[in-house]
């Protein structure tokens, strides 16, 4: 197999669909923001038979409630996840009492078995900050890692790539926001995908470090596809057996697994692609760049 260097049409890929998302997000099709961040109320209900989604909208319809999603789940369909937004913490209690009336009129013989919660606006803007604040610590924790371990020049392309992988999950919450929400589970699966894809390009990175001490003459551009042919079969290994776990999970998970699970698998395909295809080539452009200073350098 050749390998070679697309990484211009990468980028130009990847800065196309920022691009779609940013455009949306100034249209007001951002990020579909849960609970977890705006505020509002939670309610899981094991009803004990089965539901019809269809029959908790008419319910919720009937109460006046503003913006909500509902989930129906488990093996018969009975269990009930509803997610509604602006609700006033004093209206909690009448909220659950009018929620759990009108699915007793639907459904005489349920069990309501109830978990309500609410999450105030204040907690949730908290998240949004340590979020962003956790992600770049770890980005800047890392460059400081990959700078000890190799060098600058690999620690800055794998900032770069790890930075684009968090904007790709971001772009893609965007594009389908009314499939990802984003909530407390979208941070926890993009923490776990910096960790997946940092250690992609280090496995990357080590063999390109081989390689040069092996070819220290060749051009950065050729070490880098011979590093990245020689670990292609580990990388498609690794790969698969997450992805299979990660849709199975996605396919036949509860809600809340599901939520993990979807910015998981935008996550792996991503940290795979700039891995392969963007960072290797970020760091040969990089090194060429600092060849050619040195070079005027002493010319001068």
């Amino acid at each position: 197999m050749i390998i070679k260097n697309r990484s211009k049409i990468c980028l130009i890929i990847s800065a196309a669909i920022f691009v779609v998302a940013l455009v949306l997000t100034l249209c007001g099709r951002g990020i579909n923001m849960g609970i977890d961040f705006e505020g509002g109320l939670s309610m899981q209900y094991d009803l004990k038979t089965t539901t019809e989604k269809t029959d908790i909208e008419s319910v919720l319809n009937g109460m006046g409630v503003g913006s909500y999603t509902i989930t129906v789940q488990g093996a018969g369909n009975n269990e009930v996840n509803i997610r509604i937004k602006d609700v006033a913490k004093d209206d909690i209690q009448k909220v659950q009492a009018d929620f759990e009336t009108g699915v007793k009129e639907k459904y005489p013989d349920a069990v309501s078995v109830g978990d309500v919660n609410y999450v105030g606006p204040v907690a949730g803007a908290t998240l949004v900050k340590n979020a962003i604040v956790s992600v770049l610590l770890a980005a800047v924790l890392m460059l400081i890692y990959i700078a000890i371990r190799f060098d600058l020049n690999s620690g800055l392309s794998a900032v770069f790539g790890l930075l684009h992988d968090v904007l790709m999950m971001l772009s893609f919450m965007v594009i389908f926001r009314s499939v990802i929400q984003m909530n407390s589970s979208f941070i926890a699966a993009a923490l776990t995908i910096v960790g997946y894809s940092i250690n992609n390009t280090i496995v990357i990175f080590d063999r390109i470090r081989e390689n040069h001490k092996k070819m220290p003459n060749a051009p950065k551009e050729e070490v880098t596809n011979r590093s990245i042919k020689e670990s292609l079969g580990r990388t498609v290994c690794t790969t698969l057996t997450t992805l299979i776990t990660i849709v199975a999970l996605c396919i036949l998970g509860v809600a809340s697994i599901r939520e993990f699970a979807l910015p998981i698998i935008v996550g792996i395909l991503s940290g795979v692609y700039s891995a392969n295809m963007i960072n290797g080539y970020v760091w040969a452009f990089l090194e060429e760049k600092r060849a050619s200073r040195k070079a005027k350098g002493k010319k001068a």
